[in-house]
């Protein structure tokens, strides 16, 4: 019998976050994965990905907690369509509900602090590091911040 390939939701916020993301493309190629990012004017990298759409949050504007909570039920959708066996995420904020939803559900989360992060941590990294099943960094001076986290280097 043939073993089946784990489904693989890539998740990131627009911008940087999503640039960093996609430097897994290979790995998103190698298995039945799909992009789940915020919606925004500018286009992305990410041609011949299936892509879902988060709204924006900006944790400065006064629609943020409305927002998050339009994005809870935006990522309960994707999940139940998609069902996928994990969660690889760079971040931030619209991307939390997502990855609380698959946890809920018993999947496993992978989370990618920020490239950019070398001395102090998100706080989206602080947030989801007690809900990850694996929390990379990126820089070694970052495990004295998530100190269970593993230190493989940079995705660039």
């Amino acid at each position: 019998m043939k073993k089946k390939k784990p489904r693989i939701c890539f998740a990131a916020s627009s911008g940087g976050h999503l640039d960093e993301l996609l430097m897994l493309r290979p790995l998103m190629e190698r298995y039945e994965s799909f992009l789940v990012t915020e919606r925004t004017s500018f286009e992305t990298a990410a041609a011949g990905i299936r892509r879902y759409n988060l709204l924006q949050v900006n944790r400065l504007e006064k629609t943020c907690m409305l927002r998050l909570i339009a994005n809870g039920f935006l990522s309960l959708r994707i999940f139940l369509s998609e069902r996928p066996d994990l969660v690889i995420c760079t971040g931030v904020l619209a991307t939390i509900p997502l990855c609380l939803v698959c946890k809920a559900f018993g999947r496993k989360l992978i989370y990618i602090e920020s490239f950019a992060k070398v001395r102090s941590p998100t706080r989206t990294g602080m947030l989801l590091y007690r809900f990850a099943d694996r929390f990379y960094v990126q820089w070694p001076q970052m495990l004295e911040c998530f100190p269970q986290a593993l230190c493989r280097g940079g995705i660039y």
